[in-house]
């Protein structure tokens, strides 16, 4: 802007007294008098107790989750994934980001759906309940045109190139699906050692918090059956199908130095609830997207 641009319109009076205030006006002596000023994030760094009408949390209340009554730093020295310990009920911990409403937990359908517990709080209006018992059927159709396959005098090229097909079809069938039923969340898996989980987990959370990244993620806690040094963070985005999206979440995963020499890769809930994962008898790939095709390395 030019000094032309930027110089004080009205008359002289006008024009002397406005300058004459900013000449004296005294930045930090206005912080100090404003020092309770209430905005979501000074409110949020101060650990204020009151309700933020501007902010939302699904997890309000929930033990193993960032609470906006807590600062981000607060909650990541309360619950260091790396020595907290699963309990019955928290295999999980959770920061969603306060920009965003979303359902709340207690209200969400995946809570009541086996094996959905642990997943992000669906959209509204989401069915899931009609994506499993739909989403089984086709799987199950799928399995029975591969079954024709494994008759006696079949070649095996021709099996693995039907097996192929015929999952394929079942993905885009069910992906085209979960869309139409609202079912849309998908997140991105990173997987650290035990060492590094609370300096990984601690980016992630703040830059959650900070409308950064998804609409959540989650960090496994300590468990106690499962001693492996490998530690899962899932990074939540809001619509699998919305590319541009799940793109963005990658770079910034990438800028915070999370993308190595490893690819991240991209699982829609909606394989999550139907079972499906690596090694799949329909040859389905477990995940959608991987940062080497989405980021070109």
């Amino acid at each position: 802007m030019s000094s032309d641009e930027s110089d004080f319109y009205g008359d002289d009076d006008l024009v002397g007294d406005l300058k004459r205030k900013v000449e004296h006006f005294d930045v930090n002596k206005w912080w100090e008098d404003h020092e309770a000023l209430k905005t979501p994030l000074s409110t949020r760094a101060g650990g204020a107790s009151e309700n933020m009408s501007l902010l939302h949390n699904p997890y309000a209340g929930d033990p193993y989750a960032w609470q906006l009554t807590e600062s981000v730093d607060a909650f990541l020295s309360r619950l260091p994934p790396a020595t907290t310990e699963e309990t019955p009920d928290h295999r999980w911990i959770w920061v969603c980001n306060p920009y965003i409403k979303q359902k709340s937990r207690h209200e969400a359908e995946n809570q009541r759906v086996r094996g959905g517990e642990d997943e992000a709080p669906e959209a509204e209006g989401a069915d899931i309940a009609t994506l499993m018992e739909a989403g089984e059927e086709r799987l199950h159709f799928a399995s029975s045109f591969i079954d024709q396959f494994r008759a006696p005098g079949i070649s095996g090229a021709l099996f693995i190139r039907e097996t192929k097909k015929a999952g394929m079809d079942a993905a885009n069938d069910i992906l085209s699906l979960a869309k139409r039923l609202r079912v849309t969340c998908g997140k991105w898996m990173l997987f650290c050692t035990v060492f590094e989980v609370n300096e990984v987990w601690g980016t992630i959370a703040k830059a959650t918090a900070n409308n950064e990244l998804g609409i959540g993620a989650k960090v496994a806690v300590k468990s106690n059956v499962d001693h492996r040094m490998e530690r899962l963070i899932c990074v939540y985005t809001a619509d699998f199908s919305d590319k541009s999206d799940v793109t963005r979440v990658a770079e910034k995963l990438k800028q915070l130095g999370l993308v190595k020499d490893k690819p991240l890769y991209y699982k829609p809930d909606a394989y999550t609830y139907l079972g499906i994962a690596s090694g799949n008898p329909w040859e389905i790939r477990a995940s959608i997207y991987d940062t080497r095709s989405l980021l070109g390395k």
